[in-house]
């Protein structure tokens, strides 16, 4: 079809739900209008939802779920999407993140998503569903959905990931202390791998510390370099040279000043011993 719009499913949780839409549409042959009959609604609804100008009702997901044989899939999607169980533009880094040739992560606060073991993401999300910001579904997806994005990383070539945690990374206590401590050591074994680097900026870095929020940048396969940031309650996916840039900079100078890796992994050791 001439004017038919491309679809890009890692933009967000609703373009995913539309591009899987149009795709079991098309595998069945059904034209907009015959998927409407369907469902109980236009053909140019179909087509709003599909092409992400028009967010699916609950109704909607149910009735393409029983017109399309999904189970309830599709209603799980609209449950991701009328909650917003992940921050808007993460979905289509984690995209890049899975391609890309070298991974640079900094992370204050909590160790990042790819070196997070599984016990210390379900503490992070129990607390979540504890405050009313996620439904228990949603926190067993979004653990999910990290194991995935970690697998991803474990592939020939494998990428370089080079990781720097602020130091409060390590000191705040996050779950039980067995949750904690097979945390930290998950950071040693880490740091051990061939293609990996990890070091810690500590307290003592002060103002000197060039960064104070979360960044991740990826170095793509055609070296070019994307940065991703957040905050609260948005992500931001950034493509610009003349934006990203004074974030690799900054990432550059952050690592002169923080601990070496064998340094780090000394002070993360400690931390497991209970010894500042």
């Amino acid at each position: 079809m001439v004017n038919r719009k491309e679809l890009n499913p890692e933009a967000s949780p609703g373009a995913r739900f539309g591009t899987r839409l149009r795709r079991l549409r098309d595998e069945r042959g059904w034209t907009q209008d015959e998927l409407g009959e369907r469902i109980g609604c236009t053909g140019a609804h179909v087509s709003a939802v599909e092409t992400g100008r028009r967010p699916p009702t609950h109704r909607f997901a149910t009735s393409a779920d029983k017109a399309l044989g999904t189970g309830d899939s599709f209603e799980r999607e609209w449950r991701e999407i009328k909650h917003g169980s992940l921050l808007e533009g993460f979905p289509e880094y984690v995209s890049h993140e899975g391609q890309a040739a070298e991974v640079r992560l900094f992370e204050m606060g909590v160790i990042p998503g790819p070196l997070q073991t599984r016990e210390y993401a379900e503490a992070l999300e129990a607390v979540n569903v504890q405050r009313g910001d996620l439904t228990a579904d949603q926190a067993v997806e979004r653990v999910d959905f990290l194991i995935e994005r970690q697998m991803a990383l474990v592939r020939p070539p494998d990428p370089l990931v080079i990781v720097v945690l602020d130091e409060s990374c390590i000191r705040r206590p996050i779950g039980s202390p067995t949750v904690m401590d097979r945390q930290l050591a998950r950071l040693i074994e880490f740091a051990e791998q061939p293609n990996t680097s990890l070091q810690v900026a500590p307290f003592t870095m002060g103002e000197r510390q060039s960064l104070r929020r979360l960044v991740h940048l990826l170095t793509l396969v055609d070296r070019s370099v994307v940065s991703y940031v957040e905050s609260q309650t948005q992500g931001h996916l950034d493509r610009e040279l003349a934006t990203v840039l004074p974030l690799v900079r900054a990432y550059h100078q952050l690592q002169t000043e923080a601990l070496s890796q064998a340094d780090s992994v000394a002070m993360i050791e400690q931390a497991r011993k209970g010894t500042p």
